[in-house]
């Protein structure tokens, strides 16, 4: 079961083009400063199967969508059924592009299985002092987005260029 916060059918912040978001509930971080303070419990939010969650981002999503992304909370913390739902949704829509924020750094994460189901993760923990609106795709300056198929074959991050 996946705990989820909420899902959003059209973003054009959450990454490149028209993208499906889907809030995960849960976060151990507690970054101050959060954006999305209401999904750090990981009580609440609407329990859902992979299955369901699959079908349910599938129906949204029209041939003008370039792709979802995965935010929260923190998607991580739920990895194994994040791995499940992407299983899913995949065979749905063979190909889709996936984005992934994470209070967790590349090298923290690399090894989890659900890595290879990733386009792009967007890493590292908010920073309030580092904070920068206009920093595309991410809230502080120290996050980076990663492409994390060239990261896994490479052996270390590579970031994206966008």
């Amino acid at each position: 079961m996946l705990r989820v916060a909420g899902i959003v059918k059209e973003s054009i912040v959450d990454g490149p083009g028209i993208r499906t978001v889907v809030f995960l509930q849960g976060c151990p971080r507690h970054c101050e400063g959060c954006h999305n303070p209401s999904t750090l419990p990981f009580e609440g939010g609407t329990e859902y199967t992979a299955q369901q969650l699959a079908e349910e981002v599938a129906g949204i999503m029209t041939p003008l969508h370039r792709g979802i992304t995965l935010s929260g909370g923190d998607p991580l913390a739920q990895a194994d059924g994040v791995l499940e739902f992407l299983h899913e949704l995949k065979k749905l829509k063979p190909g889709v592009n996936v984005w992934c924020y994470t209070g967790y750094v590349y090298d923290e994460v690399k090894n989890l299985a659900v890595m290879h189901e990733l386009n792009v993760l967007v890493d590292g923990p908010f920073i309030l002092a580092q904070r920068d609106l206009d920093f595309p795709y991410r809230g502080s300056r120290n996050q980076r987005l990663i492409d994390v198929p060239a990261s896994l074959s490479k052996g270390e991050a590579v970031e994206y260029e966008l």
